[in-house]
């Protein structure tokens, strides 16, 4: 059977082209469907147009900018290639910068994730969680500015400003003795018994004094304030006997002037409280505190001859405090001020992973004979590991960027002591320095720093979504 030819449209056989449709009727590439994804299209492009107007004035101008006056110098007139990015690492200012820097993004971030995670994880047993959340997250609310004047004001060295020192000075005294007159010193070279100032800064008379002797020891720098409320008259003659050796510690300033150096005068009082010590041969035998009118007694000495000796001890300063804002804590300080404000945004961060945590494999967990450690540290952990890095790697790009707190905290001497990466930045660029290239090649190696970190949020944020 033989195969029949398919028929040739006649237009075709005289070799006629097709005739075009008719005017009006929609063609292959001017569909209804692809006139209504080209309008979206245009619709999504006018809705981006104001986002991508000030994504370019604010982030890509700027980054573009930046880059290109790093290559200039000062003036910005000449072209200097890489001059300043090697400046830049030849600087000793810039390079604790970088350290300091460091210090930051392993100290801080780590803390605060372990923070976070902490506190979530307790605050899940607590019945008023909620307000404890609420409580720990208000710091976010407070402005880096006044969260600054507020550590600033807490870490004041002074214990009467300074909250911390007023705490570590309470505490300190509760354990040892506080000096009876921090400041002040004995009268020297006057009076029947010259005293003398020893290296230790104690003050002392010679080794003349024999038991049954009485001896006055003048002393002056002791504000009118700081005189005990008790203290009474001096005592003119102490009586002293067979192994004694007495005398009187009194203020040798008489109000409104008069009276001799070294001797005790109508008016002036005794300083109760000061420590007397008898000496022989360069050995303590005996000691002893003045009574309300300045008086004491050194009882119990054999024959020979003594000294007698004011401690150190008693015109010591008084225990300030820690200098927390001092060059060897003031990074540790400030990175305390970071944690006080960032701890409620961990927390609540792994709070939320938390709580979208599957309860049956706990529940199975603990019907299993485990104990809450190894369910935190085998189960709890692992499964919170993507929220962990988010919030880590979240925490690392914010620390390179922390200014506000170093700049207010920190004091002028120990500026550079506490120095960073965005601090040095604004130094260079408008704080002084007025080196706007230099300035510009801090800002990218900042940039430089930050992005890959940004990079590997978003693909986390990427992977979570897929």
């Amino acid at each position: 059977m033989s195969a029949t030819a398919p028929a040739v449209p006649p237009a075709q056989a005289g070799g006629t082209p097709p005739a075009p449709p008719p005017s009006g009727a929609p063609t292959r590439a001017d569909t209804p469907r692809r006139r209504a994804q080209r309008r979206r299209r245009l619709v999504a492009a006018l809705f981006l147009l104001p986002a991508l107007l000030l994504l370019g004035a604010l982030v890509v101008y700027p980054i573009l900018f930046s880059v290109g006056r790093s290559l200039f110098d000062a003036s910005g007139t000449r072209f200097v290639g890489a001059e300043n990015y090697v400046e830049m690492f030849r600087d000793p200012t810039t390079l604790k910068a970088i350290r300091n820097t460091a210090v930051w993004v392993v100290v801080a971030p780590a803390l605060l994730t372990g923070l976070g995670l902490i506190l979530a994880v307790l605050t899940e047993k607590v019945r008023w969680a909620t307000a404890f959340k609420l409580l720990m997250f208000m710091p976010m609310a407070i402005s880096f500015l006044a969260a600054g004047i507020i550590f600033r004001i807490t870490y004041e060295q002074d214990p009467e400003r300074g909250v911390l020192n007023a705490v570590a000075v309470g505490v300190h005294d509760v354990f040892a003795d506080r000096p009876a007159y921090p400041g002040a010193r004995a009268r020297e070279d006057a009076g029947d018994t010259p005293v003398a100032e020893g290296k230790d800064g104690s003050y002392g008379t010679a080794a003349d004094l024999s038991p049954g002797d009485t001896v006055s020891l003048g002393i002056v720098g002791v504000p009118p304030k700081e005189v005990p409320a008790d203290a009474r008259p001096a005592a003119r003659a102490p009586k002293a006997g067979d192994g004694v050796l007495a005398g009187t510690v009194h203020l040798d300033f008489t109000p409104g002037g008069g009276g001799e150096p070294g001797r005790i005068d109508s008016g002036e009082r005794g300083l109760p409280g000061m420590k007397v010590q008898a000496v022989r041969d360069g050995k303590v035998v005996g000691e002893t505190t003045t009574a309300a009118d300045g008086s004491f007694r050194l009882t119990g000495l054999e024959g020979g001859s003594y000294a007698v000796r004011l401690p150190a001890s008693n015109f010591a300063e008084p225990y300030g405090g820690v200098s927390w804002l001092g060059p060897a804590l003031v990074t540790p300080a400030i990175i305390g001020a970071y944690l006080w404000i960032w701890t409620g945004f961990s927390m609540v961060l792994i709070g939320a992973g938390l709580s979208a945590m599957p309860r049956d494999v706990l529940e199975a967990a603990r019907m299993d004979g485990a104990n809450e450690w190894q369910i935190f540290r085998r189960i709890t952990v692992p499964l919170l590991a993507p929220v962990l890095t988010v919030v880590f790697v979240t925490l690392v790009i914010n620390v390179m960027k922390v200014f506000d707190l170093v700049y207010i905290i920190a004091p002028g001497p120990v500026l550079q002591d506490a120095n960073v990466l965005a601090m040095q930045m604004w130094l260079v660029s408008f704080g002084g320095g007025n080196d706007q290239g230099l300035g510009s090649a801090l800002g990218v190696l900042l940039l430089l720093l930050v992005v890959p970190a940004m990079i590997f949020n978003i693909r986390r944020f990427r992977r979570s979504r897929s």
